[in-house]
């Protein structure tokens, strides 16, 4: 089986959360054919909730049947050299087929244009097969005797990436493999830039309560959506007041620290003043911030709204966390691992800068966990989550070429 071969069977599984297992089998039993030794874990969600990425209660996270898998290569004395770990998530965010000008889970290849499109083919699948074949073509140069070598590569296959890092934070809190880990790199689509920072993020759910009234006599009633207006308006002046006053160097983007109101539910009743609202927003929070300190400057600026209105003072909004929340990650430029991704960049010609992006990723566990994590991938995450989602093909070879170096690079280097 070739490269293109694996990326096309792994596109074909609809591994959305909590149906990633029949992926994850068929990686485990290729990474075994390969000649990996495998790994496997599923999460405790008990764990989980112990971290401030997950929700506080186990019940809602769901772990079960949801494995995470690795293969693990070794070269010379492994425990005498560096181990270096890969890292893809296998999990993709659901697909609107009304959407997509073909089925999102038959990869549609397109030669002439050199591309794949399918749901995943940039976030991440592409990028997990690179690496697989990144650690390939390593073993085969190491036995070919081209490359003498101490140490380990391990492959990671982890699940619910979408949903804060089920399988990733599972790994970084209770490792395992029976040995440590040195440092990591996770493909995700990058552009084959090399990331050093990640943009954390906070979700919070606002719920509002008005008054309704019929639309015949609507100024008897309270309009909740006028009063979320005035919260939108006054949660964007502080994004904006956020662009200039935190900055990054390694954050050139219009809006770095990115303000978005993604899902708005109101009232019951055309012709009914709407009464009730809910909002659910993810607020950025940058490198060198927490979660809590930016989650603490929107709730104070929602008081100052509330304090200046009367209705609102008289029935104050709820303002609470949902979902899962990201912390920032960031590791220096000159970690081994980033040092070796920039050399193996150079040595093909291409930008070796680092970055940072304004998303997070499952890093993020990793850095926590003392691993420096680095993000360097094919495929653009504009295409994340889109339409149509496209990765062009060159770009997975050179990933793999680039991976496979920056391994090299990384085991030598000890």
């Amino acid at each position: 089986m070739d490269l293109r071969d694996f990326v096309d069977t792994l596109l074909r599984f609809e591994s959305v959360a909590r149906a990633e297992a029949p992926a994850q089998q068929w990686v485990k039993n290729r990474l075994h054919d390969f000649g990996f030794d495998t790994h496997e874990w599923t999460a405790d969600p008990a764990r989980l909730a112990e971290h401030p990425s997950f929700p506080d209660d186990p019940d809602d996270i769901d772990a079960a049947n949801r494995p995470s898998v690795a293969g693990v290569v070794e070269f010379g004395d492994p425990d005498a050299g560096r181990t270096l770990v890969l890292n893809g998530h296998v999990d993709v965010v659901p697909a609107d087929r009304e959407l997509w000008t073909h089925d999102p889970f038959v990869p549609d290849w397109d030669d002439d244009a050199g591309t794949v499109s399918a749901r995943g083919a940039a976030d991440m699948k592409a990028g997990l097969a690179a690496c697989v074949f990144a650690a390939l073509d390593l073993r085969d140069a190491v036995e070919a005797g081209h490359l003498d070598l101490d140490g380990r590569v391990v492959v990671e296959s982890v699940v619910g990436e979408e949903e804060g890092g089920i399988g990733a934070a599972a790994a970084a809190l209770d490792t395992p493999y029976p040995f440590e880990r040195d440092a990591a790199l996770v493909a995700e689509p990058t552009r084959l830039k090399p990331v050093v920072a990640t943009e954390g993020s906070v979700m919070k759910r606002l719920r509002l309560t008005g008054r309704t009234a019929h639309a015949a006599s609507r100024w008897r009633g309270v309009d909740v959506i006028e009063k979320f207006e005035a919260i939108r308006g006054a949660f964007f002046d502080l994004e904006s007041e956020r662009t200039d006053a935190v900055t990054h160097p390694l954050f050139d983007y219009p809006i770095p620290w990115p303000v978005c109101v993604g899902r708005v539910e109101a009232g019951t009743w055309a012709s009914s003043v709407a009464g009730t609202l809910t909002a659910e927003w993810r607020l950025g929070v940058a490198p060198g911030e927490t979660v809590a300190a930016v989650e603490s400057a929107f709730e104070e600026r929602l008081a100052r709204v509330v304090a200046d209105d009367e209705w609102l003072s008289a029935h104050p909004p709820v303002f609470e966390r949902f979902s899962v929340q990201f912390e920032p990650a960031e590791i220096d430029a000159d970690e081994p691992v980033v040092e070796s991704l920039r050399g193996a960049l150079r040595a093909d010609g291409r930008d070796d800068e680092p970055v940072g992006v304004t998303y997070g990723a499952d890093s993020r566990h990793y850095v926590e966990a003392g691993i420096p994590t680095v993000l360097f991938g094919p495929g653009d995450i504009d295409q994340a989550h889109f339409p149509d989602e496209t990765v062009e093909w060159e770009e997975v070879g050179v990933a793999r070429d680039v991976i496979r170096e920056t391994a090299t690079r990384f085991l030598q280097s000890r």
